[in-house]
């Protein structure tokens, strides 16, 4: 019973800590940094890595701005999904519900946002990366951002490795 209980809490335990650092996070840098704003934290990372404050009212890489009333009713069905389908887990698949939480705190810590800034999120994460003889600047990002795609590749490699195991079924010789 009490490891059950301990599997089951780790999906909202998770979910709550990624929750706290995702909100800490974009509270800080809306009380540091002038909507726009830069900041070098690392002064020899500056070209590679800064803190930036926008707000994007899109989805990932800033698609689809505007439709803000949509991704917050696709938060509200991922959280439904992602509790629906922990429940239906049993109690040693606890590395999918730390995966689950994970995902769920991203969602979560986004919809926060949209519900309390006209349906924007703060981005604050900046990558440039230097290719070759080519400059790319990633799409600033956050922490609720980040979840959600770990956990995504988390999960997709706990499936791949679900399916590894599996026995092959052997067809019958006729």
């Amino acid at each position: 019973m009490k490891r059950s209980l301990l599997s089951w809490a780790s999906l909202p335990l998770v979910a709550a800590v990624i929750v706290a650092a995702d909100q800490w996070t974009k509270g800080w840098i809306e009380k540091s940094l002038p909507l726009g704003g830069s900041l070098a934290p690392v002064p020899a990372l500056e070209p590679y890595f800064n803190l930036v404050h926008t707000n994007n009212t899109g989805a990932a890489f800033g698609l689809l701005q505007g439709y803000a009333g949509m991704f917050i009713i696709i938060a509200l069905v991922v959280v439904a999904i992602v509790l629906f389908y922990a429940r239906q887990l049993p109690a040693s698949a606890w590395p999918v519900r730390i995966v689950l939480g994970i995902q769920l705190g991203g969602a979560v810590g986004n919809l926060i946002d949209r519900l309390q800034h006209q349906g924007a999120v703060t981005d604050f994460l900046l990558l440039t990366l230097p290719i070759g003889d080519r400059i790319y600047q990633w799409p600033a990002f956050n922490v609720a951002d980040s979840s959600i795609v770990v956990g995504t590749i988390l999960l997709g490699i706990l499936m791949l490795r679900a399916e590894d195991k599996k026995p092959e079924v052997q067809q019958a010789e006729a």
